[in-house]
């Protein structure tokens, strides 16, 4: 199911990356490995996208480390 927000298809990649990385992804990893699944999106939305995740979502999102993202589940 794509949705047609480029935001909603950015914040979908990073979490699908950060279920298939247990142990969490660093800001540069996730940045790259999202540019490189689309390269239509914009790398300031991207990085926009990113910065926001722990805001967005701390239901869903934590930051163990400066600069770490992993998901709640793997806490």
């Amino acid at each position: 199911m794509q949705s047609s927000k480029v935001t909603e298809r950015i914040n979908a990649k990073a979490f699908e990356l950060l279920e298939m990385h247990p142990e969490g992804l660093h800001w540069s990893e996730l940045l790259s490995k999202i540019k490189a699944s689309d390269p239509t999106f914009h790398p300031k939305t991207v990085n926009g996208c990113i910065w926001k995740l722990v805001k967005n979502f701390p239901d869903r999102i934590y930051k163990p480390s400066k600069g770490l993202f992993r998901l709640l589940i793997y806490k």
